[in-house]
């Protein structure tokens, strides 16, 4: 049994690590863009900080609602039935193209909401215009989703790291000529942040898709030829499936988002730390994120072979993974909390509050890193609407209420100012966690027994 839990593990993590440095390198873009802000002032940190509580509200929403597409080319090629699988990834883009008009337009309408945060006058209208720029980039985020998906179920990762590696190397030029104002350019300072990620996430799917258009891999089954009108069962398929995954990604990043514009009344200094603390946790998460991705393929090829005992058996190796990753990234979180927030900021005054909240966050990636793993799992079995209703239980009835009171206080109880919130965290990323294995454990015996 050791041997095979052995050999399991290698396949998951022969998939998976490819994921999780073209993951940290899209992250890393981010992380590099509020170093370089970070150093211009703390205002345009602050900037960068407001205006990406949205977009990333945004654009997580928006790969939840394209995930659908993973399972189900999974478990095509588990059944070994190669011919609905272009179709599918058409039908995919289409709905691709039409969520990220929606997301343009309501950026648009949202931007107002700046100005009605309590924030300084300037870093209100550099936030505004830091989203403005970045929006421009969401169709391109949209299609690369789609194929991004459509490529690891047919254990191509490698692609996506190489491409995501190249882009993240491309952003660094591009924030110091436009932050910096170089090449006669003017200096823009965290808003040119905004147009250098559209740029980049442009370049991402444009050469995503010319490496699936011209490699041999993908012959049998790429989507750029005969393309079909919209087959309204396959987009039922997918509104199916995605809808409440888009749902549960939209309640958690939401509930990151809301704590950001919540805490923008406490001041710079509190959003700039809470920034830092947000990016780097965000780093860590996609390791144990691309564990749930590289799972949903794995289980969903066993789901499609017929294979429920592999299924299960996939699933139980990727949690005892994604714990010992959470192992890893958590201590290195409590006990070297002011070496990392030592990278993002000189100031000091936010750097001790960014040490006080990244121990906080250390804490929590054992719930967090278990969640997601889990929630990977139970995509490749097609089950969505339970980890959705989970998400919206333990982020909007625990987290959020919990992490006001907490932060902010009430008349008799004293408020612990942005720590609160992180506090709240944990309690609800705990709960999300050990109610996912629960369903998970239901799920995978009833199949076993069917």
């Amino acid at each position: 049994m050791a041997t095979t839990r052995l050999t399991d593990i290698r396949a998951t993590w022969h998939l998976a690590w490819p994921i999780a440095i073209g993951q940290l390198a899209t992250t890393g873009t981010a992380f590099i863009d509020a170093v370089m802000a970070g150093h211009v002032s703390a205002g345009d940190l602050a900037a960068v900080s407001v205006g990406s509580s949205i977009w990333v509200t945004m654009m997580v929403t928006l790969m939840g609602f394209l995930l659908a597409i993973s399972p189900l080319v999974a478990q095509k090629i588990g059944a070994n039935d190669l011919k609905p699988i272009p179709n599918l990834t058409q039908q995919a883009l289409v709905q691709a193209l039409i969520l990220a008009l929606i997301g343009l337009i309501l950026i648009r309408f949202l931007l107002p909401i700046f100005n009605h945060l309590g924030l300084e006058a300037i870093v209100a209208h550099k936030a505004g215009e830091f989203l403005k720029a970045v929006s421009w980039g969401l169709p391109a985020f949209a299609c690369y989703r789609v194929l991004y998906s459509y490529s690891a179920a047919l254990n191509q990762t490698k692609p996506m790291m190489v491409i995501s590696i190249f882009c993240l190397l491309l952003n660094i030029p591009c924030n110091w000529v436009l932050i910096y104002g170089h090449w006669g350019f003017p200096a823009m300072g965290g808003v040119g942040c905004g147009w250098a990620t559209a740029f980049c996430v442009w370049a991402n799917f444009l050469l995503l898709a010319a490496w699936i258009r011209y490699s041999h891999v993908y012959k049998n089954t790429h989507p750029f030829r005969a393309w079909q009108s919209i087959d309204w069962h396959a987009q039922k398929q997918l509104i199916k499936l995605g809808l409440p995954i888009g749902m549960m990604f939209f309640v958690e990043v939401s509930a990151f988002s809301l704590i950001g514009l919540l805490i923008a009344s406490l001041g710079t200094v509190t959003v700039a730390a809470h920034q830092i603390t947000l990016n780097f946790s965000s780093l860590t998460f996609m390791v144990p994120m691309a564990l749930g991705t590289a799972l949903t393929v794995r289980v969903g090829h066993a789901i499609g072979a017929g294979d429920y005992k592999a299924a299960r058996f996939i699933g139980q190796s990727g949690i005892r993974m994604g714990l010992c990753i959470a192992l890893l990234t958590g201590t290195t979180m409590i006990f070297a909390s002011r070496f990392i927030a030592g990278f993002y900021t000189s100031d000091t005054v936010v750097l001790m509050l960014a040490s006080q909240l990244l121990v906080l966050a250390g804490f929590f990636q054992f719930s967090d890193a278990t969640q997601v793993v889990v929630a990977g799992v139970l995509r490749g079995y097609k089950s969505t609407r339970g980890p959705m209703l989970i998400h919206l239980t333990a982020f909007w009835v625990i987290g959020i209420p919990l992490g006001y009171l907490l932060t902010f206080g009430t008349s008799t109880l004293p408020g612990h100012g942005v720590q609160g919130y992180w506090i709240a965290l944990v309690a609800a990323l705990t709960c999300a966690a050990l109610s996912l294995m629960a369903l998970f454990r239901r799920i995978s015996l009833k199949q076993l027994a069917s």
